[in-house]
């Protein structure tokens, strides 16, 4: 008998009812497509490391500026950053306008804030997405440009994110999952993440979402190197994710200073020190 049935089940009935069920949720895991030819492609490339989330001073809540995020990535070792200020793509064009000088490589992109389902990264986008659409909505533009929907903090509950059913509503859509984010304080969140990816198949991804200098490459994808969106998301498929941990006190006690508590005139000035000394760099 089944809690709360009335009436005792046949278990034939009940085998096949989760039978039904566990074939719907298999339908729906992705399955790796990547063509033969592509993959011989990428296996001649050279590894190169990725950070997929980062912020610029574009961001209203990060005083990094351009110029200084590019050399720090450059002395860390990055061969490629992903920018994703918060609604808005301006930080990601100055970045790529610039990245050469520094041996840099920028995917443009961007966090956009929905409606009410929480954020969505749009990777290899060029126009601004406005933030307040639904998630579904996001989601659409996203794939518009030709860009891939790459899902940060799925599971932080310390900050507005979609539930369970909303991301399955886009399960079709999500080309890549954050499973660890080094600024997420609660561990489970980061592992409750790393379990949906593998559930369904979605190719992971880590990025440092840092908002200090300081915190670039904390969390990065060592990868084959890739030409373009469909490049990428082959390559990311066969990565190795490396992650540390321990920087979270850290780079947030810098965000307060460099953000919160300097006053505006005196982040000015100590912005242009800095992009000064980043540009000596390039």
């Amino acid at each position: 008998r089944l809690a709360g049935a009335s009436v005792p089940r046949d278990w034939t009935a009940v085998a096949d009812e989760i039978e039904e069920l566990y074939a719907r949720i298999m339908a729906r895991r992705k399955t790796d497509d990547t063509p033969a030819a592509l993959r011989r492609r990428l296996a001649s490339r050279p590894l190169i490391d990725v950070d997929l989330h980062m912020h610029t001073d574009h961001s209203h809540d990060c005083a990094t500026p351009v110029e200084v995020l590019l050399a720090t990535a450059a002395e860390r070792g990055l061969g490629a950053i992903a920018v994703t200020d918060h609604n808005e793509v301006s930080g990601a064009l100055e970045a790529e306008r610039k990245a050469e000088a520094f041996g840099v490589r920028v995917i443009v992109a961007e966090e956009v804030k929905t409606a009410s389902q929480g954020e969505v990264i749009g990777l290899f986008i060029r126009e601004k997405i406005p933030r307040g659409l639904t998630l579904a909505e996001t989601v659409a533009e996203i794939k518009r440009q030709g860009g891939l929907v790459y899902v940060p903090h799925p599971f932080d509950r310390m900050h507005a994110v979609p539930d369970y059913e909303h991301l399955l509503g886009i399960i079709d859509d999500i080309d890549l999952i954050e499973v660890f984010n080094p600024r997420v304080a609660i561990g489970s969140f980061n592992e409750e993440a790393a379990r949906f990816a593998e559930k369904y198949r979605i190719p992971a991804g880590v990025g440092s979402d840092s908002h200090v200098a300081q915190g670039l490459g904390t969390a990065r994808v060592r990868m084959r190197d890739f030409d373009g969106p469909q490049e990428f998301l082959a390559s990311i498929r066969d990565a190795e994710l490396i992650t540390s941990s321990g920087t979270l006190v850290y780079v947030q006690a810098l965000k307060f200073l460099q953000t919160t508590a300097t006053p505006a005139r005196a982040r000015k000035a100590v912005r242009d020190r800095r992009v000064r000394r980043a540009s000596r760099k390039a």
